[in-house]
């Protein structure tokens, strides 16, 4: 994302948005390029909230055997702690939060909050995978390596 914000400002896609218009505005630059993944048989990756449930699914009902997708969020989390968690593991001058007040992280998780529950329940509509990470952050994220993973061990 940084990339259009900083390279190609002209395309509107910045930091100041709204995930969900993030990945809307990146749709189809994301599903060209999965496009070309898939025809050079390589395994990839990609990170990054600049996706929505609704955006991938076609893709991967159309190629259930080369794409695997899961999404990540936390939707019950105390927000308290989690303020709390993103302090304990800010890792300085490479975290953006790190200068920020409490009361802008606070308003931030509020948010994330918010979008994850509507990328839950965007993927309960189409049928995608979601680990909640707000009870147990590590069990959530190893679950989902595990569905992404699991048959390479």
């Amino acid at each position: 994302m940084m990339g259009f914000n900083d390279g190609m400002p002209k395309y509107g896609i910045h930091h100041l948005l709204w995930p969900n218009e993030i990945a809307e505005k990146m749709g189809p630059f994301l599903l060209g390029m999965i496009d070309s993944m898939l025809i050079d048989g390589m395994d990839y990756a990609i990170e990054g909230e600049a996706m929505l449930p609704q955006l991938v699914a076609d893709l991967v009902e159309k190629h259930p055997d080369k794409i695997k997708v899961v999404f990540v969020g936390y939707t019950e989390i105390n927000v308290k702690d989690k303020v709390a968690l993103v302090k304990k593991h800010s890792d300085g001058e490479n975290d953006w939060l790190t200068n920020e007040s409490d009361e802008y992280i606070r308003d931030h998780i509020k948010n994330m909050i918010a979008y994850s529950k509507m990328i839950k329940n965007g993927c309960e509509k189409h049928g995608l995978s979601y680990f909640d990470t707000s009870e147990d952050f590590l069990g959530a994220i190893e679950a989902a390596t595990d569905f992404l993973v699991g048959d390479l061990n």
